[in-house]
């Protein structure tokens, strides 16, 4: 069974009705990303960061996984899919993808301000002061801050060393260095980008970009891919 690696971002999620980062309208705009993003903004004021993440926790709550997702989640039924995602929600796995690699973390969960192996789910949407792990520590987000390390990294890497098939759903590829992951990959494999932007790629080989929104270019890709394996 051959091996799809799909890399996707905060485009695919949009379409969901979640907040990018950086598009117009996106999260960076009504917040200072060093005043909830850092291990300096924790620091300084937990609260704020607490606030920012339990209004984005309860908007992915309340959203649903789209077309591109589910076209992902289905084509398990022929390939052998991992995903390798930037986002910190779990509409890949409400759609039905098993195999999840989170890069920047999961928002419904916590971890332990001072033992970063303490992980717990999230009840709810609301991670509040006074949440304590079992060191009697406060909760913080679990997912990665800017000036943090990206700890599945390598994971990613060895992961997209291995595939037969790569697509890049709704990354602008230029955060780093989840977008180096593109260039890991073998070089004789079939890879499609897909985008309604124009997105900046270099000295990629066998590179197809499909210059679509991702709930109308992944369900025709995974169309075509699956009558390939038929």
């Amino acid at each position: 069974m051959k091996k799809i690696i799909a890399l996707t971002g905060a485009g695919i999620s949009a379409e969901s009705g979640l907040s990018t980062f950086r598009d117009s309208g996106g999260l960076w705009e009504e917040y200072n990303v060093y005043d909830v993003a850092t291990p300096e903004a924790w620091e300084s004021n937990q609260e704020l960061v607490l606030e920012f993440y339990n209004k984005r926790r309860k908007q992915v709550i309340d959203a649903s996984p789209n077309a591109a997702h589910h076209a992902l989640a289905s084509m398990e039924k022929k390939y052998d899919v991992t995903i390798i995602t930037q986002n910190v929600d779990d509409l890949h796995e409400r759609a039905g993808s098993k195999n999840v690699v989170h890069l920047h973390g999961e928002l419904g969960k916590s971890r332990s301000s001072t033992d970063s192996s303490l992980i717990y789910n999230i009840e709810g949407w609301e991670l509040k002061p006074g949440d304590l792990c079992e060191k009697k520590s406060q909760l913080r987000p679990h997912v990665v801050w800017f000036g943090e390390a990206v700890p599945m990294m390598e994971v990613a890497a060895r992961i997209t060393e291995q595939a037969d098939i790569l697509i890049v759903v709704g990354s602008s590829l230029s955060v780093y260095p989840a977008a180096g992951l593109i260039s890991v990959a073998k070089k004789n494999i079939p890879k499609y980008l897909i985008d309604p932007k124009e997105v900046s790629v270099h000295d990629i080989d066998n590179l197809s970009c499909i210059k679509e929104k991702a709930s109308i270019g992944v369900p025709k890709l995974a169309k075509t891919l699956m009558e390939n394996e038929s």
